[in-house]
């Protein structure tokens, strides 16, 4: 399973001093960027071959919240759903206490210039 470490950023908080929930979208993107890098996926290489990869759906359960300077682990798997759907399955775990902030299930797909889904051979070798 690929895992991406983090820290909590001050400005990434609210009026509470907790992570903005809005934020949380942002560290799980970037984790599945950092996953589709680690396997040798180039989103600039797709999109200029007109594969463009997008977020479908997104089930996002907040289970505990992140403050400013909390270090954290984020871990992301990914398997088929269908021919076409692929679903990445990613927690977060704040470092200190081990406890699951955040689990998440999106979903996404790949489409052509036109919108229309599509099939990507690269995503089979690591998208069981």
């Amino acid at each position: 399973m690929f895992s991406l470490d983090f820290e909590v950023r001050d400005y990434e908080c609210d009026i509470q001093g907790i992570v903005n929930n809005a934020n949380y979208q942002n560290y799980l993107e970037h984790a599945r960027h950092k996953f589709f890098h680690s396997k040798g996926v180039d989103f600039v290489a797709l999109a200029e071959a007109g594969v463009f990869l997008v977020v479908t759906k997104a089930e996002l359960e907040y289970k505990a919240s992140l403050k400013p300077g909390d270090l954290f682990k984020i871990k992301v798997s990914c398997h088929r759903e269908t021919q076409l759907k692929f679903v990445f399955h990613q927690e977060i775990i704040r470092q200190l206490d081990k406890k699951t902030c955040l689990v998440g299930k999106i979903t996404g797909v790949a489409v052509n210039p036109k919108g229309k889904a599509i099939k990507v051979p690269v995503l089979d070798s690591f998208c069981d």
